[in-house]
């Protein structure tokens, strides 16, 4: 049984998101601020629902619904409290094949930056350098595509190629 109600959510909280990304990126401090508002808000909301519900899994909520929970969880770096608990219950859901290795791999990540520790994955970008994305620190560099092969994630070359951040 799905449930439909939490999947629109989800969706509609990460649609406001996306509209409001480009604002985020750019030197507008309003465009910023209200980009910031809206991923804090939709943290705020996925820790009850993570109280409520535990991790939407693609069984409970249909496989978009679920992505668009990590997509939330990856952009609530102003909350690094709701980042760690939603790792752990993707972690478990992933376990029992209910979530996908390449999201989990960069919540992972993505936590372990906001944290000030090295990467796993090479999955998050600190800047662009002479026009190629710079990652942050990547634990054992020289194993990173390795482990992007176990989760399913291209290797890094390939991927920012393909994104066009080469």
């Amino acid at each position: 049984m799905t449930h439909d109600t939490l999947a629109q959510e989800l969706i509609e909280m990460t649609d406001e998101d996306r509209r409001l990304q480009g604002g985020a990126l750019g030197d507008d401090p309003a465009g910023r601020l209200a980009h910031r508002r809206v991923t804090v808000r939709n943290g705020d909301r996925l820790a009850e629902i993570l109280d409520r519900h535990g991790w939407p899994t693609v069984t409970a909520v249909g496989a978009e619904a679920a992505r668009r929970a990590w997509l939330v969880a990856q952009h609530a770096d102003q909350q690094l409290d709701v980042q760690r608990r939603a790792l752990a219950l993707m972690t478990e859901a992933v376990a029992a094949g209910e979530g996908e290795p390449q999201h989990l791999a960069m919540l992972r990540d993505r936590v372990l930056v906001n944290e000030g520790r090295p990467q796993i994955y090479g999955t998050q970008i600190a800047g662009v350098a002479d026009g190629a994305p710079v990652p942050w620190p990547c634990e054992d560099p020289d194993r990173m595509d390795e482990r992007r092969a176990e989760v399913g994630l291209d290797p890094y070359l390939v991927h920012i190629a393909r994104h066009g951040q080469a």
